[in-house]
């Protein structure tokens, strides 16, 4: 299951949520086709890894908490993105065509 995250607050329980276990977020343009590849790679993975707990961003719609998102973490906005939070920081991000079910399934394997 993919979480939205469409608000201020919705973001803040993703980074208290990180503090127990790694959480991944997925900045996703839908009008973009590399993004929509990189989304159905993580919604693949998300079904394949129901232990990880994975959110979504819509950085056309929800651009102000998109353009937050990159300020708080400290990680230049990109779309697509994936930023894997740990105890509130980023721990890893990946953007646009690095953003591969290969990939993902490497970084569920390692946290």
């Amino acid at each position: 299951m993919i979480h939205a995250c469409r608000t201020e607050d919705d973001f803040q329980t993703l980074l208290q949520h990180s503090q127990s276990h790694p959480v991944l977020l997925l900045k996703h343009s839908t009008r973009c086709p590399i993004s929509g590849a990189a989304n159905s790679a993580v919604e693949r993975v998300a079904a394949e890894h129901p232990e990880a707990e994975v959110w979504r961003v819509l950085v056309v719609e929800d651009r102000p908490l998109s353009q937050a998102i990159a300020a708080a973490a400290g990680v230049p906005h990109q779309s697509p993105q994936a930023i894997l939070f740990k105890a509130g920081q980023p721990a890893w991000h990946a953007s646009h065509w690095s953003i591969t079910a290969d990939a993902l399934h490497d970084l569920f394997a390692t946290v």
